[in-house]
């Protein structure tokens, strides 16, 4: 296999980010072939995925296009998936992993579709290798995406293997936890860069303020997981990976010219996220608070504020809430003058109670929750504390 060879790649992302993912493709010289709203496709080669899966921070994950056919019934499926030379790509001692998504009448279910295209693969592996790979759901070593969409097919192997928000540095996630690259996409929003502070009350598990000082460092995300799909395939070019990480490692800066602050009022969530800094490398770069999100402390150079309050689905209750998000914006007046706010929240009743008017309201999605980025400027002066009823 000519790891070098260009391919139709496409790089998967949640919903509302593919603006900033588009921005990091090309600040890494690819050009976007197509963009929607969940997905980018690029030409380029596998050699280059193993540089996007160490460099992404806002992407869930780096396809290789294998093959597309069309199909109508999972006999045909079954005929397709075998016809390809998966020999060249996996050997009979790993282990494979099938993710499908099916929209179509030959099948109801995307584990069938899952079941047949394992079979496929591992038929003919078999029949060209003497033996097949053990198959089941861990996605940690060869993964192969496949989807079904009315009479088209399309076969993609999964570069990432598990999820590029998969950072390896979460090991005590506090309560409902962002994923890392949404935490990402929300600081590519704010457009820190680590030319100022930045201040995150309510932390939770530390994640805005960890790939804040991923950011900041200009570290690879990449480099804190050694694990990827791309390793598993035949052909697989170590000595190249070896020097991307080198090369992105030297491009690393050791320290901060700002603070990043981090404060929850809850001492566990503020234990939680110090391991978890502590496992990132950046421990060191962060400082931690145990505190009333009031009282946070506030460095005199101004920078950005960053507030991922609950929602009152899950965790909190509305009447309780209505109190947390006055008092958001009486912090933001009170406490934060010169700096440029933020709220990311999925209750937009709630967003109202800060009282502020929001100069940009992005929209985002948490899982399946539609979410906004409310930011607001706090002037120094007449400016300061002007008051809205629209979040």
């Amino acid at each position: 296999m000519d790891m070098r060879k260009n391919e139709t790649l496409v790089i998967t992302c949640d919903r509302g980010v593919s603006g900033y993912l588009r921005r990091e493709i090309e600040q890494l010289s690819y050009t976007a072939k197509s963009v929607s709203d969940t997905r980018i496709e690029i030409a380029a080669s596998l050699h280059d995925a193993m540089r996007l899966n160490l460099m992404l921070r806002t992407g869930v994950n780096v396809l290789c296009l294998l093959k597309q056919f069309s199909c109508k019934n999972p006999d045909e499926l079954y005929k397709e998936v075998v016809s390809f030379p998966w020999e060249d790509y996996i050997l009979p001692s790993e282990y494979l992993s099938i993710v499908s998504r099916v929209n179509t009448l030959s099948i109801n279910n995307s584990v069938f579709a899952s079941q047949k295209v394992k079979d496929a693969i591992v038929d003919r592996i078999a029949e060209k290798r003497g033996s097949r790979p053990n198959s089941g759901p861990d996605r940690d070593n060869v993964v192969i995406n496949f989807y079904w969409n009315e009479e088209q097919c399309w076969l993609y192997l999964n570069a990432s293997g598990k999820k590029l928000s998969d950072r390896g540095y979460r090991k005590i996630p506090h309560t409902a936890p962002l994923r890392e690259n949404l935490a990402a996409a929300l600081l590519c929003a704010t457009g820190f860069d680590g030319s100022q502070p930045l201040v995150n009350p309510m932390c939770g598990s530390g994640t805005l303020a960890i790939e804040a000082a991923l950011i900041a460092l200009n570290r690879a995300p990449g480099l804190l997981r050694s694990n990827f799909g791309l390793k598993h395939i035949i052909g697989f070019d170590q000595e190249a990976w070896g020097a991307l990480r080198k090369e992105a490692r030297a491009r690393s800066r050791k320290e901060l010219p700002f603070r990043i602050i981090a404060t929850d009022i809850d001492k566990n969530a503020i234990e939680s996220a110090k391991k978890n800094a502590q496992t990132a490398g950046v421990d060191q770069l962060i400082e931690f608070h145990v505190c009333d999100f009031r009282d946070t402390p506030i460095p005199e150079e101004k920078g950005i504020i960053i507030l991922n309050p609950e929602y009152g689905y899950r965790l909190g209750k509305q009447p309780e809430l209505e109190k947390v998000y006055e008092s958001i914006g009486d912090f933001f007046k009170n406490k934060c003058a010169g700096y440029t706010g933020y709220v990311f929240t999925g209750n937009m009743p709630l967003a109202k109670k800060v009282g502020l008017k929001a100069s940009r309201r992005l929209i985002f999605f948490n899982a399946k929750i539609e979410c906004r980025l409310l930011e607001y400027h706090m002037y120094i002066g007449s400016k300061e504390g002007r008051h809205d009823d629209r979040p």
